[in-house]
């Protein structure tokens, strides 16, 4: 298991369930305390009360999960003749229940009752799950979720693709802590995925019934959130595996490539607030860092050389990465707030982060050697990079037949770098006191999986 940073873990303990912080020290009085943030801290201090790092602490995470489930069922609707009943306010001053935030609260609720043994937090998950989310289901006739509803009964009818997260739940639900309404559970899920996922694979964020279509946003509908994608996933991926969907959308949007508006962008590290989907390209100059935190699990089982470089890049920068936007160029806050959904989403990532060993993995501990990865942040009129990375490579020398010359070179002056951890083309490498310019990048699969990363990397005469 791996190492949370000691700030995330007092931030967690200190501050949840708000969601925004203004550093150094006060909670952001605009959102004030959320179920969003309280059930993600949960998620967090569940895995955190049984890992080695935290043994000493226990009973201190113990009581914090304790007041945090207690305080969320203080935000649940209990009011039967309400159609918000069983749902959950999204903040304390809020009069609307999103379909949303049900479907982050009830797996959170489920590990609290799991730790505990406090029926309370199984039954309003229960009430959640069985009740809400099946009237929310209810209202309209496609098989979403319809977005939210009002303690005064009124009505948001878009449905979200996001709400494939809530699969995560009802499936501890059906398959684990009420088993006797199996086919209650399993019927939402159906209905859920039936409808969803044609917004998901075609990558729409939200299905509005008023004009009977599927909405982006931006001027053309071209651009998309990052995050709704990446729950989305988690939660499919929760029921199907790696299915051809989780497949197909998780490679599209984590192949999207950088521009010469923002040349700084690497998916790898997490992905962008704002992606177009339709020119294929980065839309804004930040992460939203929530999303490196997520993918985890799909990362480790499926993409290990992203999951390694993100935490590489994050390591580094962790404090950083606390705010919910990072720069990509310099890792620069876009807004002065810590968000407890980042802190907590990524602190699992470090918590369950183990050094990927692959057959490849293996040969490079044994024949790599050591170089320099310097990431590209500008390729225009001059070129500029990051700060340095290290890197383990196999390099070779090219034969003729396998690359084109330009002039003033000669085949001395190229490499093929074999790496683990995936680059880019305009990176720079060093290696032995010479500086290689990326050329070229073949990702080579095995078993589904990206394996290694073949580059031709042509030497600079100055840098």
């Amino acid at each position: 298991m791996g190492t949370v940073p000691e700030v995330y873990f007092q931030f967690v303990m200190e501050y949840a369930p708000y969601v925004y912080v203004i550093p150094p020290d006060t909670p952001d009085p605009a959102f004030g305390q959320g179920v969003l943030a309280a059930s993600f801290a949960i998620d967090f201090l569940c895995e955190a009360y049984s890992a080695k790092q935290f043994e000493d602490r226990k009973a201190e995470v113990y009581d914090k999960i304790v007041s945090l489930a207690d305080w969320v069922l203080t935000q649940q609707c209990t009011d039967p003749a309400r159609k918000a009943y069983g749902g959950f306010k999204s903040s304390e001053t809020s009069t609307y229940y999103y379909s949303v935030d049900a479907c982050r609260v009830i797996p959170s609720l489920l590990r609290a009752y799991e730790l505990t043994n406090d029926s309370s937090y199984l039954d309003a998950a229960k009430l959640a799950g069985g009740t809400f989310l099946k009237t929310m289901q209810d209202q309209q006739a496609y098989g979403g979720f319809a977005r939210a509803v009002t303690i005064g009964d009124a009505w948001l009818l878009q449905m979200d693709i996001e709400c494939l997260y809530g699969l995560v739940g009802l499936k501890l639900l059906a398959e684990k802590h009420d088993t006797s309404n199996a086919a209650v559970y399993q019927s939402i899920m159906g209905k859920a995925v039936g409808f969803l996922r044609e917004g998901l694979e075609n990558l729409w964020l939200h299905f509005d019934p008023s004009d009977g279509k599927w909405h982006r946003v931006g001027l053309a509908e071209n651009e998309v959130y990052d995050d709704p994608f990446a729950y989305a996933l988690v939660g499919l991926y929760e029921v199907e595996g790696w299915s051809l969907t989780c497949q197909r959308v998780y490679n599209f949007l984590n192949n999207i490539r950088a521009s010469a508006t923002y040349p700084a962008y690497d998916p790898a590290v997490c992905w962008a607030g704002y992606i177009d989907v339709v020119s294929r390209f980065v839309a804004c100059d930040y992460y939203d860092a929530v999303t490196s935190g997520i993918l985890w699990r799909i990362r480790r089982n499926h993409d290990q050389p992203s999951l390694k470089f993100s935490v590489e890049v994050i390591g580094k920068h962790s404090e950083e990465f606390m705010f919910w936007g990072v720069k990509h160029a310099e890792y620069s806050f876009v807004e002065n707030k810590w968000a407890m959904a980042t802190v907590c989403w990524i602190a699992q990532l470090f918590l369950n982060y183990e050094e990927p060993t692959t057959q490849f993995t293996k040969i490079l501990r044994s024949k790599g050697e050591a170089v320099t990865l310097y990431p590209v942040r500008q390729a225009a009129v001059t070129v500029s990079y990051g700060e340095p990375l290290d890197l383990l490579a196999v390099v070779s020398p090219l034969k003729a037949e396998q690359v084109m010359l330009e002039a003033g070179y000669y085949l001395s002056d190229y490499l093929a770098f074999y790496t683990f951890l995936p680059v880019r083309v305009h990176d720079k490498i060093r290696r032995q006191g010479e500086d290689y310019e990326i050329q070229t990048v073949t990702p080579f699969t095995f078993a589904n999986q990206r394996f290694y990363f073949k580059s031709i990397a042509r030497r600079l005469i100055a840098s």
